[in-house]
């Protein structure tokens, strides 16, 4: 007799263990092992010990047919012998086709012809169809119970794990929103997405690109405003500007564009000029039509591929940063513009009084020191600047024969020219921004004895801003040249100073004056042209 060699297909090292798990599982069952079939294929998987040869070769067709119905049943055989098959699934979709041989009564080994079933038939114990069909129903549904349940634990997990990362980006997009102010620079706000973006987001390492919105000349107030590219880096990230750029100009995308997503299948081309990025998502930073950079993920921490919910969290992140970076260009430019007109009304007070020209940016500067004499927050010190500046405004609108005249003013002009604070108030009155100047604009020729114009207010009547802006107003005044007489000696000026202090100064800011007189004297002597409008830039 011809002896057949049956060679079993090569096994995956998961799947081996899930055979032999099968096998002893059943075999405490039946008390018998069973030949395992790849429910798929039909393949021998691995032959049940004991078991006749004709349980290695069952039909493929039956096999698959067996998986396919998902249900227990007898295959073939004659009157004393069949074959029981019992399908199972696992949650790693894997089929499985379990299959012995069952003896059915006693037989008289000389009535068989083939030894391999003579000797299968001497160890073999006869079993009743009705009783393993019962108790192969009851395994059955006792393995589908358990794949059941272990796929619903899978899915526990995995809906458990999709929570966590969407409760990871919520938290990163809501710390964003929360940042969303016009005082946090682009920097930082991009460093708070890079230093979460790795809890959220299975990647080595991470870029954001800001790009630059201003020339050097054009940052004078308020925000300093990027003049020059930025690159920041997180985690496993070889780049540095130039490298960046060729990247990006590579990838060339635009503002509105979808995020750009490579994966091996573009990486792995000969043509992909950046051998260590493996996978990679590009998202533009924009708002509207206006480009202010980019944010990418470098290189999937499993080696993996990037997808939609990974390039959608990055777009989202980009687009907060760009609507940011959009605000803060926004008004960046309105402050400028701002700035603008306030240099444009200094301007015009200097032309229309050629003999005072320079005197409202020495009163600015010196009330900013009598400010942080007086522990001035920053806000303050800016606003009490642009005050400053724009104190005497209102002198636009007096009489040139008045303004300029070289003597003394009579009593009737001298009421004229005392219309200047509220002129001034009228003209600012309706610039949002310049509202907190009005105060100053409009109060610093107040006393503190409430002798002044136009309100008459007296003490702490007079708003804080307004006393300091009036003794830096009467300093400068005292200490000028006009057409009339010389500028006063500063013994002489600060003789008036301490005798009127209590009378028609604020005595703690007449103190401050004396505090710092040295350096109010020397800031008196000196020009400083286009100081920026954020006092913090220059004090």
């Amino acid at each position: 007799m011809t002896q057949i060699s049956y060679r079993l297909p090569s096994v995956e090292v998961d799947d081996k263990a899930a055979v032999q798990s099968l096998q002893q599982e059943l075999a405490r069952w039946f008390d018998v092992e069973f030949s395992i079939y790849d429910g798929f294929t039909g393949d021998l998987l691995k032959q049940g010990a004991g078991q006749p040869h004709l349980t290695q070769t069952v039909d493929r067709d039956l096999v698959q047919a067996c998986a396919e119905r998902f249900s227990p049943q007898f295959l073939t055989g004659d009157d004393y012998l069949e074959l029981y098959a019992l399908p199972v699934r696992t949650r790693e979709n894997r089929r499985y086709v379990a299959v012995s041989a069952m003896l059915l009564r006693e037989v008289d080994p000389t009535q068989v012809r083939s030894a391999d079933l003579v000797r299968w038939i001497a160890t073999a114990r006869p079993q009743n169809p009705a009783t393993v069909e019962k108790l192969g129903l009851a395994v059955f549904e006792k393995l589908r119970a358990e794949g059941r349940w272990r796929k619903l634990e899978t899915e526990v997990d995995s809906v458990s794990s999709n929570l966590t990362s969407t409760y990871e980006e919520i938290s990163l997009l809501y710390a964003l929103i929360e940042n969303l102010r016009l005082s946090k620079t682009d920097e930082d706000l991009a460093q708070l997405a890079l230093d979460t973006l790795d809890e959220c987001l299975p990647a080595k390492g991470f870029a954001i690109n800001l790009l630059a919105v201003a020339q050097e000349q054009e940052v004078t107030y308020k925000y300093k405003a990027r003049v020059a590219d930025k690159l920041l880096l997180a985690g496993e990230c070889d780049f540095d500007l130039e490298s960046f750029g060729r990247f990006v100009e590579h990838v060339n995308l635009q503002p509105g564009d979808p995020p750009f997503i490579a994966n091996a299948a573009v990486t792995r081309d000969s043509n992909w000029p950046f051998g260590d990025i493996r996978q990679v998502i590009l998202a533009p930073l924009f708002e509207g039509e206006n480009l202010f950079g980019f944010i990418a993920a470098f290189n999937h921490s499993r080696n993996a591929e990037f997808g939609t919910i990974e390039a959608n969290l990055l777009k989202s992140v980009g687009g907060i940063l760009g609507i940011h970076a959009g605000n803060r260009e926004l008004y960046r430019r309105q402050a400028e513009f701002l700035a603008s007109v306030v240099r444009a009304l200094t301007s015009a007070i200097d032309a229309k009084d050629p003999y005072t020209c320079g005197h409202s940016d020495r009163v600015a500067r010196v009330a900013v020191r009598l400010a942080q004499e007086l522990q001035c927050d920053p806000e303050k010190l800016s606003t009490i600047y642009m005050a400053g500046l724009l104190h005497d405004i209102g002198k636009i609108g007096i009489d040139d024969s008045v303004l300029c005249k070289p003597g003394r003013l009579t009593d009737a002009e001298y009421e004229h020219i005392k219309l200047h604070p509220e002129l001034g108030h009228r003209i600012l009155a309706d610039i949002r921004q310049l509202g907190e100047c009005l105060p100053v604009v409009l109060h610093h020729h107040e006393q503190w004895n409430g002798k002044g114009y136009p309100q008459q207010l007296a003490g702490e009547e007079i708003p804080f801003l307004a006393r300091i802006a009036a003794v830096a107003d009467a300093f400068d005044a005292m200490t000028s040249d006009r057409p009339y007489r010389k500028g006063m000696p500063i013994e002489k000026v600060a003789e008036i100073l301490q005798r009127g202090a209590g009378e028609q100064w604020d005595v703690q800011v007449v103190d401050a004056f004396f505090s710092c007189i040295n350096e109010i004297v020397e800031i008196s002597r000196h020009e400083r042209e286009n100081l920026s409008l954020d006092v913090e830039q220059w004090v």
